[in-house]
């Protein structure tokens, strides 16, 4: 966005305000300054007056003039531009002149005719190339004097600021934009600006223009009618216009550019004759949705004028200097043009990037300016009255407290000082009330949509350089939440079963509904099924593992592998498809790879070594008898997983039938509720450091007594010295008929002192008469 100072000063008072600190003002308020640049008209140069201009005897492009420059006689210059002519107010480079180029002007003689000094071109002086030729001045640059120096006059020496915004600031993308945020953070008023217009006596615009529309298309617009002529760009506006590198075809287009910088509002001037129907006085425009989504104007016969906030056709252009012109004024909300525009990419120019960024909503200011500086400038008659079409805008309100003000920012501000900088924005604060602000945000506010955007407004205004420093006080949070926990434990458990020796297998969450009910399995309720399921054989959410890891499995042991390994944790769901988290092993075939050390004929899993293997990942645990509800088990080689007194799975064989179907050897499985499975924290426990001691001890009891009847028996009957014990060998024959012996291993150990025979065999008296007593078993 580029601006000049004395721009800026047309709409607020910055004449005792140096460049060097508005250039701070703006960065402090977060308009970053990109550069500053000066011109610096050089001394000797100065206003002066064409009095005559005859051609040179000599060349047929040159010219001989008497150049008024307020000394007592006029000077005579010689001058090669195609544009001088007797009348001219100019711009004259006098006798010692150093111009900007290094060229010192000198008294010289071309074709025989004496010249003192040179009348100057815009760029002959350091100003950008605004016409052709020699510049023509006239009253846009103010009261001047011939003979006064140019540098004194404010419009060239001036200063031009190009500040880089952010893609939020659209409601900065003009002159008028950019002039009230300093109004807030100068706290001075903006100038108001008023352009006369007598109403009497005028043909209303409605003779000659009406206005349909389609409903819901979100576009504001209002239309004003000119009868164009002899429209002249006065030379402040072109100068002003090469400054902010801004070009057009016509000057009616350099106008509407001029005042599109100035106020910020889209403004198009359009060909009267592009709308007018042949022997009707009415010309109709129309507001239609064209064949990509965008509200675009158009004739009767549908030919599109312009897409709103996008771009203007040429075949609606005004291309004549006389005649009647429609002067458009749009608005269309950023987002909404925006969205378009990312869904439907179509041909855009300046316009789009104005509107999308944020234009100006009050559409008066642009019309109004536009419709006085043609009338300023032309002989223009303007026809009365406007056609719009424009709703209002629902107001954005935004609730803040003081307080959170203050903490967002990190220090108190006065309420006082907040209130006046929101006004200072244009904000509305009428309806707050105590500590606590209710704000409506200024239309033109595209980017305020919350409570931190209210905070960093103030800071803008308050200055960042201006809110006291504080030291940063770290107070470090405990980041280690749930699902921090949830994710480590799963790793963890990943990964012992990946040094366990196990494959982790990855299925999708879907199964087969039929094998499901085929094992027995509970599969999800009919009104919670899946309605489009991605294949046949996925056709449901899976309600356990195990299918999922058999599959796997039969497709390692179809591919030449005798010893699979396999395991996976994921999501399983209820019959009302609630997600529960589950792990499941599986062990098949060979205990270890075929080598060189088992001679090529590696022993079979079976249910102790995989029990063995499912504790080396879940640590100590229990097994008791158990039948699963499933028909994939073997019926007498299951168990239920316990920790402590606590179910937390199933431990099986698969049943020799369901083993054949996959084409698998001796097949053990075990499926565990993840969420029993330990992850707390550890905690170090009491040592004795006293020497322990072992006995067995081998019993005799019935073949059908369960062991958790002789293991809860001993529980009971235990001492104090007692740490723990386990079944080390069972043995069988014709002489203990439907008995057996069972060989019991006890570890014993006291915390006070080294245990003697004596305690010992105390212990092992009480467990031998509990037995006895309670079971009828014997020592053997």
């Amino acid at each position: 966005m580029i601006v000049t100072k004395s721009w800026l000063n047309e709409w607020i008072d910055i004449s005792k305000v140096s460049t060097d600190v508005l250039a701070k003002m703006l960065n402090s308020i977060g308009l970053e300054v990109d550069r500053v640049h000066s011109y610096n008209i050089a001394k000797g140069i100065v206003f002066g007056k064409v009095l005559e201009c005859e051609k040179h005897p000599e060349a047929d492009k040159l010219s001989v003039c008497k150049v008024d420059v307020g000394g007592e006689s006029p000077l005579q210059i010689v001058c090669g531009a195609s544009n001088v002519r007797a009348g001219l107010d100019v711009v004259v480079a006098t006798i010692g002149t150093v111009m900007p180029s290094g060229l010192v002007i000198k008294p010289v003689k071309l074709r025989g005719i004496e010249s003192s000094g040179m009348i100057c071109s815009a760029v002959e002086i350091g100003l950008e190339d605004c016409q052709s030729g020699i510049i023509e001045l006239d009253k846009s640059i103010g009261k001047f004097v011939l003979g006064q120096e140019v540098c004194e006059n404010p419009f060239f020496n001036d200063d031009l600021i190009e500040i880089e915004l952010t893609a939020n600031r659209g409601d900065c993308l003009s002159i008028m934009g950019i002039a009230r945020d300093l109004s807030a953070a100068l706290d001075k008023p903006l100038r108001e600006i008023t352009y006369k217009e007598d109403e009497e006596k005028r043909v209303g615009i409605g003779r000659i223009l009406s206005l349909s529309h389609e409903n819901n298309l979100n576009v504001n617009l209002k239309y004003r009618a000119v009868d164009l002529k002899e429209l002249k760009i006065p030379f402040l506006m072109k100068l002003r216009l090469s400054q902010i590198q801004s070009k057009a075809d016509s000057n009616i287009d350099y106008l509407m550019l001029y005042v599109m910088h100035n106020c910020g509002v889209v403004l198009r001037a359009y060909n009267y004759g592009f709308f007018s129907i042949a022997n009707e006085q009415l010309a109709k425009v129309a507001l239609l949705q064209d064949e990509n989504g965008f509200a675009s104007i158009m004739n009767k016969s549908k030919e599109k004028a312009s897409a709103i906030g996008v771009m203007q056709e040429d075949a609606s252009r005004v291309t004549y200097e006389n005649g009647i012109v429609l002067i458009e004024a749009s608005y269309i909300a950023p987002d909404e043009i925006s969205k378009k525009m990312q869904s439907k990419k179509i041909a855009s120019n300046y316009d789009y990037y104005r509107a999308s960024r944020g234009s100006e909503p009050y559409l008066d200011i642009g019309l109004n300016s536009a419709i006085g500086m043609i009338q300023k400038n032309s002989s223009s008659s303007v026809y009365g009255g406007v056609i719009e079409l424009c709703e209002e805008p629902e107001d954005k309100i935004i609730s803040v407290s003081k307080n959170e003000i203050d903490e967002i920012i990190g220090t108190k501000i006065d309420k006082a000082k907040i209130t006046k900088i929101l006004k200072n924005l244009g904000f509305d604060t009428e309806k707050s009330s105590g500590e606590n602000f209710v704000i409506s945000v200024a239309q033109h506010r595209h980017d305020i949509v919350n409570r931190q955007d209210i905070a960093e407004e103030i800071v803008r205004m308050v200055g960042i350089d201006n809110i006291e420093s504080k030291p940063f006080i770290f107070s470090e949070e405990n980041r280690l939440k749930d699902d921090y926990f949830a994710y480590k434990k799963r790793q963890t458990y990943r990964q012992k079963a990946a040094y366990s020796g196990f494959f982790e297998s990855v299925h999708f969450v879907f199964d087969e509904k039929k094998v499901l009910q085929e094992y027995g399995f509970d599969t999800i309720d009919e009104d919670k099924e899946l309605l489009n399921p991605i294949v046949n054989t996925l056709d449901t959410l899976r309600t356990t593992l195990l299918t999922g890891l058999l599959r796997a499995a039969s497709n390692n042991s179809k591919n030449g592998y005798s010893s699979i390994r396999l395991f996976e944790v994921g999501s399983v769901y209820s019959a009302q498809r609630e997600e529960s988290l589950k792990m499941a092993l599986l062990f098949s075939g060979d205990r270890e790879t075929q080598n060189l050390s088992n001679a090529g004929r590696a022993a079979k899993v079976d249910f102790s070594f995989f029990a063995q293997k499912i504790s080396d990942i879940i640590g100590d645990f229990t097994l008791s008898e158990y039948k699963t509800k499933h028909s994939l088990s073997h019926p007498y080689q299951c168990a239920a997983v316990k920790i402590g007194n606590d179910k937390i799975g199933e431990l099986f064989r698969v049943h020799p039938e369901v083993e054949e179907s996959y084409d698998l050897g001796a097949t053990f499985m075990c499926e565990l509720d993840f969420n029993k499975l330990d992850f707390a924290i550890k905690t170090a426990k009491n040592s004795s450091k006293y020497q322990a001691s072992f006995r067995d001890l081998s019993i005799v009891m019935p073949k059908e007594m369960s062991y958790e009847k002789v293991k809860s028996t001993i529980e009971k009957s235990a001492t104090g010295e007692l740490v723990r014990f386990y079944p080390v060998d069972k043995y069988s024959d014709a002489t203990l008929g439907e008995n057996m012996s069972l060989t019991l291993r006890f570890v014993l150990q006291s915390y006070e002192k080294t245990l003697e025979e004596e305690d010992i065999s105390k212990s092992m008296s009480a467990i031998l008469n509990s037995l006895n007593s309670e079971l009828g078993i014997t020592i053997r």
